[in-house]
């Protein structure tokens, strides 16, 4: 299996279709809380989206959103049921962190929920630390932050 990464951006078809396919998932997932969620994922204007393809096939995604105090947060990191066990979200997170070190950021944030264990473990395993919820996932009990120093 030779998975191929590539940069672009939120304008990318492939990508689009990966997040609608997110969407449906977490929809299910967060149930009631997804109107909530959904509000702070949309993806026009992000300008540093990572896809993996395998045989040209597109089968992962994430992107990150830059904010002021020289940090990124990683968003709409996903991968499909036919994907995944695969490595895929491993090698996208750690694109985009190579992407954004490259910029000069010093550390990546994000937010995942409580109901996606396994997004959980995947950033555990990537060296990501819990820390406080942030911003506007301050007070919001089924959300899990995660930061890391790049």
């Amino acid at each position: 299996m030779i998975i191929q990464l590539k940069r672009t951006n939120s304008t990318n078809k492939d990508f689009i279709e990966l997040v609608n396919q997110l969407d449906a998932y977490l929809k299910i997932c967060d149930g009631p809380e997804h109107g909530f969620y959904d509000q702070f994922n949309k993806i026009g204007g992000l300008k540093h989206v990572v896809i993996a393809y395998e045989n040209k096939i597109p089968l992962g995604c994430g992107a990150f959103k830059i904010h002021e105090n020289n940090f990124v947060e990683i968003k709409r990191m996903y991968v499909p049921p036919k994907g995944r066990r695969k490595g895929i979200a491993s090698k996208v997170l750690t694109e985009l962190e190579n992407w954004a070190n490259e910029l000069n950021f010093t550390k990546c944030i994000l937010e995942t929920g409580k109901q996606q264990p396994e997004a959980i473990e995947l950033y555990k395993s990537c060296n990501y630390k819990i820390t406080s919820n942030f911003g506007m996932y301050e007070n919001v009990e089924n959300s899990v932050c995660f930061e890391k120093a790049l």
